[in-house]
């Protein structure tokens, strides 16, 4: 099954956040998909964390290592459509590329993002429950 993964269900793999295990459960066997912005998104994630304290460089450099080893199929974005679903849904352009993605491939999302959850249900987008 194809699934639409988004940042924040692979941080919790890359940084081993508490739902680690089951997100990799529920994806282990699937064809993982996302935007093209995910690698960005990541390194933004990164610098988040630096700023916290909860991350040091060595850290990330181990979190990109592991980054690079999960199969994921980039799917190009649709940015009119991108640009309908954040009106609509009044969310950022980097959260509808997801919910683009998973209405064009027919795909559920896996997000630990609950307002990316209820946003996507608003656009009848299947989640993976987590």
């Amino acid at each position: 099954m194809d699934i639409v993964i988004d940042t924040s269900a692979l941080i919790a793999v890359i940084v081993g956040e508490p739902e680690r295990d089951k997100v990799i459960e529920m994806t282990v066997g699937n064809t993982l998909l996302g935007p093209g912005s995910i690698p960005w998104e990541i390194g933004n994630a990164f610098s988040a964390m630096f700023k916290q304290n909860r991350l040091s460089l060595e850290d990330a450099e181990k979190g990109i290592f592991i980054f690079n080893s999960i199969p994921i199929r980039y799917i190009e974005t649709d940015f009119t459509s991108v640009l309908k679903i954040s009106k609509q849904a009044g969310i950022y352009a980097y959260d509808a590329y997801f919910l683009d993605c998973a209405v064009r491939q027919n795909a559920p999302l896996l997000t630990l993002d609950q307002r990316l959850k209820a946003s996507a249900l608003d656009f009848k987008i299947k989640t993976v429950e987590v």
